[in-house]
């Protein structure tokens, strides 16, 4: 089976793909499952990209899909929640009020996209941050939010900041970084959540996904099972992207398996 459980089409707010555009090349490339896991940022700073999310077009259009590949590609209704840790109790709420509505998601990963209300991705939050600071702090934040809020199934990116840093600096290390891995790592075990492998690290040209095989290893040597491969696709041409790659690091590490979710429920698939 491939399955690519993170992806994004138009109705997140930095990507113009046409959702059935997605599943178009889904099909091409051979996946059988894949899962959209549109952007819901609540109370983003930024005014150039909006970060809000329409669920009830955005459910309506994925159920057409649904019922028009039903028997061609299985796909999946997720949707990656940009944490903060004020937003604990807005998220509870928000995902009741869905529910209630009768938008019940698949899928659902926590990632953390903001160091104390700025944005990795300007240049203008390392104009002031050394790299080695940066990072600390951005998982200092990445703790609080799980702390905060834990109804999600896996973290995203664990070392999203590193693709934004300098180019001379854009290393993630794990040894630099130990215990505070390890104690989100331990948190989210404990918790009954997983992560992801986000090859989109191979498309930034890191030669690593995104977490790096360090932390990948670590976290299955503290028992952790739960995860998911996806490419984070925010055009076509990047589902599945390097795939192969993924799954023989993850054996590397020591996983059998991978993790895909259907109605929140997780599912193990051998690699």
């Amino acid at each position: 089976m491939i399955a690519d459980y993170h992806l994004h089409s138009s109705f997140s707010g930095d990507s113009n793909t046409p959702s059935e555009a997605a599943v178009l090349s889904a099909l091409d490339k051979g996946l059988s499952l894949m899962c959209f896991t549109e952007h819901f940022d609540p109370d983003y700073p930024y005014q150039d990209v909006s970060m809000e999310l329409d669920v009830p077009a955005y459910f309506t259009e994925l159920r057409r899909l649904q019922s028009l590949y039903a028997d061609r590609i299985g796909i999946c209704i997720g949707a990656e929640l940009g944490l903060q840790p004020h937003l604990g109790d807005y998220l509870r709420s928000w995902l009741s009020r869905c529910l209630a509505d009768g938008y019940a998601f698949d899928f659902l990963i926590g990632s953390t996209h903001l160091v104390d209300r700025t944005d990795p991705y300007y240049p203008q939050f390392w104009s002031c941050r050394r790299t080695e600071e940066a990072v600390s702090r951005y998982l200092e934040v990445t703790l609080e939010n799980i702390q905060a809020f834990d109804d999600f199934d896996v973290y995203g990116h664990l070392d999203y900041i590193i693709r934004y840093a300098p180019e001379d600096e854009r290393r993630f290390s794990y040894s630099a970084h130990e215990e505070q891995i390890d104690t989100i790592l331990r948190l989210l075990i404990q918790k009954g959540k997983g992560i992801e492998i986000n090859t989109a690290g191979y498309k930034s040209g890191f030669g690593e996904p995104n977490p790096c095989r360090a932390v990948l290893k670590r976290y299955r040597e503290l028992g952790g099972e739960i995860i998911t491969i996806g490419a984070d696709a925010h055009t076509p041409e990047y589902l599945g992207f390097r795939f192969g790659e993924a799954r023989e690091l993850l054996k590397e590490c020591g996983f059998r398996y991978f993790t895909v979710f259907q109605e929140r429920k997780a599912e193990f698939v051998k690699l």
